[in-house]
């Protein structure tokens, strides 16, 4: 593959990226008994309440594998939808709505949207009629993701800089901060040029897998081949977390499986909680970022990165090097 210059690298002319839509579960004729309603009658004798529920859910990795707890259970679902109504008495289903699809993003943070429709067939209206309902549409808020971005061919701030020009580009990114880029050593035995690394946080309205996808996307922008495992390569853009979500997906593993091991990640992880001024953890890890990063094996090949165009020219304070950055010719 012909080396690309910093302008052929940043101006590919592949349009901006957008999600695949979203799979949908539904639900209906969900009915249960409550004491809601505006009449004081209607809070002592209740109402059959009929729920009906629409979630969008990426179901890709669940279908592939058979596996429920990458999906959303129907029982899980009605268990939210039981307790709600058998709930203290409100005056409105439109209360009783914002409240189902409230648990119901709190507690599946996968459905990424949600429509929950209550109707009351017998409400005190004195006139025929077949229901009366309320339906609501309600999206998940965004989820906090962090991506690792690496690269040792060509022009590697070029490329660095390919990865957020296209994150801001693609639908469903904000981005909210950037490391300070730094140069490793590469890792994994194989014989190759030195790595320019970095550290990307994001807020995603985005399921983890439509994630992934923009990272290979991003990846496919930037020619990678993939041809020798841990080999060189002219982009890397990996998921290192989404959220608190803990995945184990042939396809996807949440928090990434190594990173709490790679300084590398590590490195531009605590850049980063510096600049947000918060911490950014590793679901399932009991320890800290810097604790991880005081006892990984590849420390000692880190060094000051390079100025790349969008990502800080100098450390936020944290581990990373207090030296003016060189810069790399494009």
């Amino acid at each position: 593959m012909p080396e690309l210059n910093s302008e052929q690298i940043l101006s590919h002319g592949v349009p901006a990226w957008r999600p695949e839509a979203l799979d949908v579960i539904g639900m209906d004729g969900f009915t249960v008994h409550g004491p809601h309603g505006v009449l004081e009658q209607e809070k002592i004798d209740g109402h059959d309440f009929r729920v009906d529920c629409r979630l969008s859910v990426d179901t890709r990795s669940a279908g592939r594998d058979d596996a429920l707890d990458r999906t959303v259970s129907y029982a899980d679902v009605a268990a939210i939808i039981q307790d709600v109504i058998d709930s203290p008495s409100v005056d409105l289903i439109e209360t009783l709505a914002a409240r189902i699809a409230e648990r119901i993003h709190a507690e599946h943070p996968m459905v990424r949207s949600c429509m929950v429709r209550i109707s009351k067939p017998t409400a005190p209206i004195d006139m025929r009629f077949d229901t009366v309902f309320v339906q609501i549409q309600r999206d998940a808020p965004p989820v906090r993701a962090i991506l690792a971005v690496g690269s040792n061919m060509g022009d590697r701030a070029a490329y660095l800089q390919l990865a957020l020009q296209e994150l801001e580009r693609a639908h469903g990114i904000d981005l909210v901060a950037a490391s300070a880029t730094i140069e490793t050593d590469p890792v994994g035995g194989v014989e190759q040029d030195s790595f320019l690394n970095a550290a990307i946080a994001v807020d995603t309205t985005l399921s983890p897998w439509q994630l992934l996808d923009l990272a290979q996307h991003i990846e496919q922008v930037a020619q990678r081949r993939r041809i020798v495992r841990w080999g060189p390569r002219t982009l890397d853009v990996d998921v290192i977390t989404w959220g608190e979500l803990q995945l184990n997906d042939p396809a996807l593993t949440l928090p990434h499986p190594r990173a709490h091991e790679r300084a590398f990640v590590l490195h531009p992880l605590a850049d980063l909680e510096e600049r947000l001024g918060t911490p950014i953890t590793l679901p399932g890890r009991s320890r800290g970022v810097p604790d991880l990063l005081a006892d990984a094996q590849d420390r000692d090949g880190i060094r000051p990165g390079i100025e790349v165009v969008g990502y800080p020219s100098a450390p936020a304070g944290g581990p990373a090097h207090s030296a003016p950055a060189p810069t790399e010719d494009g």
